[in-house]
C-alpha cells in the first residue's frame, strides 16, 4: 500500500526534474496574446460584478482588449483597451466611453501563480461622453493610478490549478519571458 504514494511522489519528482532540465533551452508552456486578452476581459467582468455587489456606483465594461507582446523586440506588453465607465446615480446611468493604451512589464508572482503588468506608462488616452470629448491629459495621473492599481491587483493571467501541466509549472520556481506574440514560462534562474 505504501508503494503507490511513493510511486506518485517519484513520478512528480521525475516530471519536475525533466521540466527543470528541459526549460533551459526550450519553453514548454506559453500564453498567446489572444489567451491574455480573453482572460483580461473575464477578470474585468468579475471585478465589475464585485464592485456593483459591494454597492459601488461605478460600473466598468470592456468592449475590446488588444494585447501586443514584445513589440519591436522589447520585453513589454502593450494593452489597448476600449470600454465604458458608467456612473449609476439617481436611477440614471451616465456612460463614458474610454480608450486607453498602456505599456508595462509582465511579472509572474509565484505565490499567486499569476501574471501581472507592472511599471505602467500611459501611451494614449481618450474619453467620449455627453459632457466631454477628447484627450484625458488633464486627468492622466488619476487615470493611471486607477489603471495601475487594477493591473497590479487583477492578473492578466492565472495558472489553472485544474490543469496538470499548469499545476506542475506552479510547483517549480518559474518566471515569464516576453517573446513576440506570447509570454513564455521559463525557469526562474534564467
Amino acid at each position: 500500500m505504501k508503494t503507490l504514494p511513493n510511486r506518485a511522489l517519484w513520478a512528480v519528482l521525475a516530471v519536475v526534474a525533466l521540466l527543470s532540465s528541459g526549460c533551459a533551452s526550450i519553453s514548454p508552456y506559453s500564453i498567446s496574446e489572444g489567451e491574455l486578452e480573453s482572460h483580461l476581459k473575464d477578470v474585468v467582468a468579475e471585478y465589475d460584478r464585485k464592485q456593483l455587489q459591494s454597492g459601488s456606483p461605478l460600473s466598468l465594461s470592456l468592449n475590446d482588449a488588444d494585447i501586443t507582446l514584445g513589440p519591436d523586440g522589447r520585453d513589454v506588453a502593450v494593452i489597448d483597451v476600449r470600454g465604458q465607465v458608467a456612473l449609476n446615480a439617481l436611477m440614471a446611468k451616465l456612460p463614458v466611453d474610454i480608450a486607453l493604451k498602456v505599456e508595462g512589464a509582465p511579472y509572474y508572482d509565484s505565490q499567486e501563480k499569476a501574471v501581472y503588468i507592472r511599471r505602467l506608462q500611459l501611451l494614449e488616452s481618450s474619453i467620449d461622453s455627453p459632457f466631454f470629448k477628447g484627450d484625458l491629459a488633464p486627468v492622466t495621473d488619476t487615470v493611471m493610478r486607477v489603471v495601475a492599481q487594477m493591473l497590479e491587483t487583477m492578473p492578466v493571467y492565472r495558472l489553472d490549478e485544474a490543469d496538470f501541466a499548469q499545476r506542475m509549472f506552479g510547483m517549480v520556481p518559474m518566471d515569464v519571458r516576453v517573446a513576440p506574440g506570447r509570454l513564455e514560462f521559463v525557469m526562474d534562474n534564467e
